[in-house]
């Protein structure tokens, strides 16, 4: 499965965007698709996922209220709607695919996307 990210930019904070992660392949739909992050000097941490069907998704405590996840299976695409961004949600965002929607170490991982919020 091959993975496009995209939606990033600069925001202030406070603000809102949505990243986009477009998803090809015979058995793109079969993937669970998460996002990770990864801040200036930080190490990586995952964001959010969602099960191939949408039927579950997970959310790291940092995010939950302030960011939602859901998949377009029709258009192959999972969208991560973050508003009420904060400085220290700075960082490239990476799409991911795997099997596990809960996986530490997904198998698939598209190119970043920068997100950037100024104070």
């Amino acid at each position: 499965v091959q993975l496009q990210a995209s939606g990033g930019g600069l925001v202030q904070a406070g603000g809102s965007l949505r990243l986009s992660c477009a998803a090809s392949g015979r058995t793109a739909s079969n993937y669970a698709i998460g996002w990770f992050r990864q801040g200036p000097g930080k190490e990586r941490e995952f964001v959010a996922s969602i099960t191939w069907n949408g039927g579950l998704t997970y959310l790291a405590d940092f995010v939950r209220g302030r960011f939602t996840i859901s998949r377009d299976n029709a258009k192959n695409t999972v969208y991560l709607q973050m508003n009420s961004l904060k400085p220290e949600d700075t960082a490239v965002y990476y799409c991911t695919a795997d099997l596990d929607a809960r996986s530490d170490s997904p198998r698939h991982w598209g190119q970043g996307t920068q997100v950037t919020v100024s104070s």
